[in-house]
This record gives C-alpha cells, sequence and structure tokens, in this order.
C-alpha cells in the first residue's frame, strides 16, 4: 500500500501558461530532460539461468522501459572482466564479458533501442583497469609502449625484505594504494581494488587508447558514456604524503586529505579533450548528440568545472552527476534542507548548462532505506518534477529496500569484505545490488537458477513489479505518472521557485518566462 502521507513533505504546483496544457514540447537535443534509468545488468534479468542478469536480459525489457516513460538507459560495466570489482576492473575494453553475453548481443540491444527511442550509455572506466589486462602484464614486464601505461615506483629505502610503500595514500577499499610486484620489484599504484593498477595519464599514449575505445563503441551505437571514478584519474608527481586526516585508523581512506591523489586540475584537460573526440564523431557522422557524463563525489565548485572551462572556451562533459539528493539530504532533512540544497545547486549552475539530480545508484543506499518507505513517491515526484535530467536506479520506481541483513557468507563486494565480519554489513554495497524483484514467483522472476550471484530480498512478494502493475495504488503506478509530466512544456522549459512553508512542508513552482507575473 502507498504511504500517501509521504506527500505532505512535499508540495509542488504546477503553472501552465496558455495552450501548454497536455501539449508534449520535442526538444532537437534529446538528453537535456530525459529520464535516465540506470541498470546494473547483473541483477536485472537472467534469460540463461545462470543466476548472473545479462545483455539479452536488459533487451527483453526494453518494453518496459518503454512503457513506463524512460527515455535513456545506462548500463554499469558489461565488458570483460575477472569480476573482482564486479565489471570495474576492466581487462577488455572492446569485449562484452561473456558472462553478460557476447558483442553482437550487445549491437542487437542497441538496435533494438533504436527501433524504441530508447538511448543507451555505456559505462566507461578511465582510471584503472584489471592486472589482468594485456596492458597492465606487458608494463609489469616492463615492454615498451607499456612499460609506463600505470602508475609505478621503487618504494621508500628502509623495508627489511623490499622497499617501504612511497607513502601514506589509501585505497578507497582500505589499507594501502600501493602493492608490491615481484616481477617489476617495483610498487604500483591502485586506488581502488589491489586488482585495479591505476593508469598514467601523464602518458600521452594512453589518453590515445582511450580515444580509440570511445570510436569503437560510438560506432557499433553507443549514445553516451559514463565516465566513473573521474577525479581519481591524476596523483601528484612527486608522490608526496596527504597531510592527516583522521589518525584513528591509518589503514582507512579517511586517514588523509587526499589533496594529492583527488581532484587534480589535469583531469579537466583529458576530460575536455574526450568531449573534443565525441563531438568529431557525430559530425564527422551526423548522428545524434553522443553524451558524456562524469561521476566524482567532491565539491560544487570542482563538480561545475567538468562542465567547461573557467573561460567557456573549452567544453567538457554534457553535465557531472549531481549527487546532493544522495549526499546531503535524507530522512531526518527539514523543507528548509531540501531548500537551501536545491536552490544553492541551481543558482550557481554555470549559465546555459543542464542540470541533473542522481536520486539512488548501485553505490549508495536505496531510496527507501535513505529517506524511509514512506517517502518513497514524494522523492520520485520531486525527482520528475525538477528541472534538467533525471537519474533513476533500477528497482526505486518500486521501492526496493537494502537487504541489509545479508548474511557474510553471501557477501562479495569488495568495499565490504575488505573490512570483515564484524562491520561488512554497512560498508557492503551488496544490500543495494539485489536482484530486481519483477513479480512473486520463484527468485522474483528474475532467474530460473537455484542460486542467484546475490539472494533475492527475502520480502519481494510483497513488493514486486506486477504487484503493482495490478494495483490502483503502487509506488510504480505513482512513479509512472510522474513519468509523463516530463512531457508537457512547463517541466521541459519552465523555471523554478521553491519555499519551505514549513518545517515538513516543501513547496515548489515550475512556471514559463511568459507567466512570470502570476507567480506568487
Amino acid at each position: 500500500m502507498v504511504e500517501w502521507r509521504s506527500l505532505l513533505l512535499f508540495c509542488s504546483v504546477w503553472c501552465l501558461g496558455p495552450g501548454t496544457s497536455g501539449q508534449a514540447h520535442p526538444d532537437t537535443e534529446w538528453w537535456k530532460t530525459v529520464v535516465l534509468y540506470q541498470i546494473y545488468p547483473r541483477s536485472f534479468y537472467d534469460t540463461d539461468g545462470n543466476g548472473v542478469g545479462d545483455i539479452r536480459g536488459v533487451t527483453a525489457k526494453l518494453p518496459y522501459l518503454k512503457d513506463t516513460g524512460i527515455d535513456a538507459t545506462w548500463l554499469s560495466p558489461i565488458f570483460k572482466s575477472p569480476q573482482r570489482d564486479f565489471g570495474y576492473d576492466v581487462s577488455d575494453f572492446l569485449e562484452v564479458d561473456p558472462l553478460f553475453g557476447t558483442n553482437d548481443d550487445l549491437e542487437e540491444l542497441f538496435a533494438e533501442a533504436r527501433k524504441l527511442g530508447l538511448k543507451i550509455v555505456l559505462d566507461f572506466v578511465p582510471n584503472h583497469t584489471s592486472n589482468e589486462h594485456w596492458w597492465f602484464k606487458q608494463s609489469e614486464l616492463g615492454v615498451e609502449p607499456y612499460r609506463d601505461y600505470y602508475v609505478w615506483h621503487p618504494g621508500r629505502p628502509g623495508g627489511q625484505t623490499r622497499p617501504d610503500v612511497p607513502n601514506n595514500w589509501n585505497s578507497v577499499f582500505y589499507g594501502s594504494a600501493w602493492e608490491w610486484s615481484e616481477i617489476r620489484q617495483e610498487y604500483y599504484l591502485h586506488q581502488f581494488e589491489v586488482g585495479q593498477p591505476d593508469l598514467n595519464y601523464r602518458n600521452g599514449k594512453v589518453i590515445e587508447e582511450f580515444d580509440s575505445i570511445l570510436r569503437f563503441w560510438m560506432e557499433r551505437g553507443a549514445s553516451g558514456f559514463r565516465v566513473d571514478a573521474v577525479n581519481h584519474m591524476f596523483e601528484d608527481a612527486l608522490f608526496r604524503d596527504e597531510p592527516i586526516n583522521d589518525p584513528s585508523d591509518p589503514l582507512s581512506y579517511g586517514y588523509t586529505h587526499h589533496i594529492y591523489t583527488n581532484n587534480l586540475l589535469e583531469t579537466y584537460d583529458v576530460i575536455g579533450h574526450w568531449r573534443k573526440v565525441i563531438d568529431d564523431f557525430v559530425e564527422q557522422n551526423g548522428s545524434d548528440t553522443i553524451i558524456m557524463l562524469t561521476e566524482a563525489y567532491t565539491s560544487m565548485d570542482m563538480l561545475h568545472r567538468f562542465y567547461q572551462s573557467d573561460d567557456g572556451s573549452e567544453q567538457r562533459a554534457h553535465f557531472p552527476f549531481n549527487f546532493v539528493l544522495l549526499g546531503e539530504l535524507n530522512g531526518a532533512s527539514s523543507a528548509r534542507d531540501f531548500k537551501y540544497v536545491i536552490d544553492r545547486w541551481l543558482e550557481n549552475l554555470p549559465r546555459g548548462k543542464v542540470t541533473n539530480w542522481v536520486l539512488g545508484n548501485h553505490d549508495q543506499p536505496r531510496v527507501a532505506s535513505r529517506y524511509g518507505p514512506e517517502r518513497v513517491d514524494a522523492m520520485n515526484m520531486l525527482l520528475m518534477t525538477l528541472p534538467g535530467v533525471a537519474v533513476t536506479y533500477n528497482g526505486e520506481e518500486i521501492g526496493m529496500v537494502d537487504y541489509r541483513d545479508m548474511s557474510w557468507e553471501d557477501s562479495l563486494d569488495p568495499q565490504g569484505c575488505n573490512v570483515g565480519p564484524d562491520e561488512y554489513r554497512w560498508k557492503s554495497r551488496d544490500p543495494q545490488r539485489t536482484p530486481f524483484q519483477w513479480d512473486d514467483t520463484f527468485n522474483a522472476g528474475f532467474s530460473t537458477a537455484n542460486k542467484t550471484w546475490l539472494p533475492v530480498y527475502p520480502y519481494y512478494r510483497a513488493t514486486n513489479l506486477r504487484k503493482q502493475m495490478d494495483s490502483e495504488r503502487s509506488h510504480y503506478r505513482v512513479y509512472a505518472e510522474a513519468v509523463k509530466l516530463r512531457h508537457h512544456r512547463v517541466f521541459r522549459e519552465g523555471l523554478f521557485r521553491s519555499k519551505a512553508l514549513t518545517e515538513h512542508v516543501f513547496s515548489f513552482v515550475r512556471y514559463l518566462k511568459a507567466d512570470q507575473a502570476n507567480i506568487i
């Protein structure tokens, strides 16, 4: 049953000018007001019965996306990988991992999506590769031209059996960010999992490799790229120790202030270069706009630099992901908190740029777990009626919740497993990555396998898509109706004004400029 009291939290007022009510207003730039639906392929739909979702599963569910009103979907990594970090450790950027299918399956997905008017955005992981990638194996052996494709360091004197680690840099996934190679007799940097060596972007050949990867997938039908962990791409060339932030745990990522491993200015130049590669391809081939989105958890001023250079002469990402609904607001936030955070973002948006709002993703607790199940509808309505692009993570439309009681034995995420059985429950990202709950049949209709890669949420019979589609009132129905509102001109072009009416009621109005005098 839908918790309608959630609507007390948000009150949205719509002013439709003359002739706009019920009228769709097409936009030649397809991406500016889309609903971008993130699919975590492992957990979406399994067609071959091995317990893992696959590309054919995404293709099979395209009609569902179309019927719901989704405009584009972003696929988490599907490329060849040993799967130590579930696809973010890529061993071949030009081949689909057999776990998910084949390159032909992906091209068929592009083709079927095109028939339905849907766009497919691919995850693009340039910060690192798998240590099983050909480049790394050759680099470890010192073979040119790969010798300097990665960040290597001989270490500091003082170790008993080998040199000490170069500095105090730690991995996001806990522990030192340096790993010793017996083959090369040097350390390599890995800001994430130990099997994910960082690439060296001060080597122009590395940038050229990714130019070719972008062109390869654009030629086959990709409509865009989401650039993963972009603010980790450069590190201090002098390998200086970072200042201490929290000395309580010298192995935690929060141990230091990341002034030498995060947000280095050289990153923006590479993003600007890739934007030109993409735009040149579009111009040469006469295709629809192909977009580039960047992922970086950083300050607003650093995020805004991903749009363009300070003087506006260089265009960069079409938009950087905006995580304020993820990181700055939660179920305890007041109406004034919402007003402050949303208004601040919109007021500081660079002139002429398109904003976006990310309500959930595979790395963060789900909306129902973060804001409370009773606020799911309000949050989805807010997402769909704010200006710009709306980003939804699969399952949020039916109010799926985190499976936080998953056992240690079933846990797989290295971010959780690295901290051990006492702390994994709150560090792991597995709880928000459980299989999509399609219906009330075996394995929630996700797979016919006896065991799925992650366990299905136990109470899926109470929360699943089929039940909600058949109900007169449900999270899904509210979501789908909210998506329809975005076809009105006022939601595509309208201005925005907000007010905190009380501590618990956040209101806003969307209106066309011609009607500004009528707005209270």
